[in-house]
C-alpha cells in the first residue's frame, strides 16, 4: 500500500533534488537526498524518513513540530537513530519536548541532537562539509552550507610528471590542496542581515531563502523587526546573486499565490527572475 505524502514539490539543478514545501506559518520542510540531508521539521513526510540527517533552522512551530513523529517513526522501522543540528541554545528545551513525548508516547525517542552556532564546520562525508552561519530572526537562528570539496595538485606541481609528484609526496611534501565550491545553501527564515552577513550565501550553486511578504504597503521595517524578507530586499541585491539557481518560498498565508507571482513577474530584474524558482 502506498503512503500519501505531505505535499511537496520538486525541483532538479545539476544532480542534485530539491523537494519539499514551505509556507509561513503552516509547515517548511526540504530534503536534498543526493546529499542525505533534511533541513527543518515543520512537517515529516513519509519519503523523508530514510533521511538520517536533519538541519533544523530555528525552534518554530512551523519549522520544528514534526520532530517527534520523525523520530518516532524511524524507530519504529527499526532504522538507525537520526541526527539532528539545530541551535545551541534549544538543544536543553527540545531534549525535554522528547522527553515529555516519551511519557506521552510511551515509545523512545531515540536520537543525537547536537547543537551548532555560527562558524562551525560539520563533516558530512568525504566529499562534502557544511558550514554553519547566523541569521536573524526573532528566536536563536541558523543558516546552512552544504559545500563539495576536492583535492586538487598545487599549481607549482602541476607541470611535473608524474613520477616528479610521486617522489615529492614521498619525501614529505604535500602535493595537494583542498579546494571548496558551495553546492546549496539554506537560510530558514531571516531577515536581509542574514544573507549579507556570509558571502557563500550568494555564492552557492543553489540558493534557499524565504520571500514571506510583497506588497508596497508591508512595511520593510516591521518586516525586518520581526525577521523576515520583502520582495524589495531580494530586488535591492539583485546584483549580488551569483546563485545558478534561486528558491524563494515560505510566503505569507495572507499573501495569494498568483499575486506574489504577478509581482515577482513584473518587478524583479529579468537577469535575476530567470534563475528563480517560486515554491508554489
Amino acid at each position: 500500500m502506498l503512503i500519501e505524502n505531505l505535499p511537496l514539490k520538486t525541483v532538479t539543478h545539476k544532480g542534485l533534488t530539491i523537494e519539499g514545501y514551505s509556507r509561513a506559518a503552516v509547515q517548511s520542510y526540504w530534503r536534498v537526498p543526493e546529499l542525505k540531508i533534511c533541513f527543518d521539521l515543520g512537517g515529516s513526510p513519509w519519503s523523508f524518513m530514510g533521511t538520517q540527517t536533519v538541519c533544523v533552522t530555528h525552534a518554530h512551530l512551523d519549522h520544528l513540530a514534526a520532530l517527534p513523529v520523525y523520530v518516532a517513526r524511524r524507530r519504529m522501522m527499526k532504522m538507525d537513530p537520526p541526527t539532528i543540528y539545530l541551535p545551541e541554545e534549544v538543544v536543553e528545551n527540545v531534549q525535554r519536548l522528547l522527553q515529555v513525548w516519551q511519557r506521552l508516547d510511551r515509545g523512545r525517542m531515540v536520537c543525537e541532537i547536537k547543537g551548532v552556532k555560527a562558524g562551525d564546520e560539520i563533516e558530512l562525508s568525504r566529499e562534502h562539509v557544511m558550514t554553519v552561519f547566523g541569521t536573524k530572526h526573532t528566536v536563536p537562528s541558523v543558516g546552512y552550507v552544504i559545500w563539495d570539496r576536492r583535492r586538487k595538485l598545487k599549481p607549482e606541481f602541476q607541470k611535473l610528471t608524474g613520477d616528479q609528484i610521486r617522489d615529492i609526496r614521498l619525501g614529505g611534501t604535500e602535493v595537494t590542496h583542498e579546494v571548496r565550491k558551495p553546492l546549496v545553501c539554506y537560510v530558514g527564515d531571516s531577515s536581509p542581515d542574514g544573507l549579507d552577513g556570509y558571502p557563500p550565501v550568494y555564492e552557492a550553486q543553489i540558493l534557499i531563502t524565504e520571500l514571506t511578504f510583497f506588497r508596497p504597503e508591508h512595511r520593510k521595517e516591521k518586516i525586518h523587526k520581526f525577521g523576515h524578507t520583502h520582495l524589495d530586499d531580494i530586488i535591492e541585491r539583485a546584483e549580488k546573486f551569483q546563485n545558478e539557481l534561486i528558491i524563494l518560498g515560505h510566503f505569507s498565508t495572507r499573501c495569494h499565490d498568483v499575486q506574489m507571482k504577478q509581482a515577482v513577474d513584473r518587478r524583479m530584474p529579468a537577469k535575476l527572475r530567470e534563475r528563480v524558482e517560486l515554491w508554489m
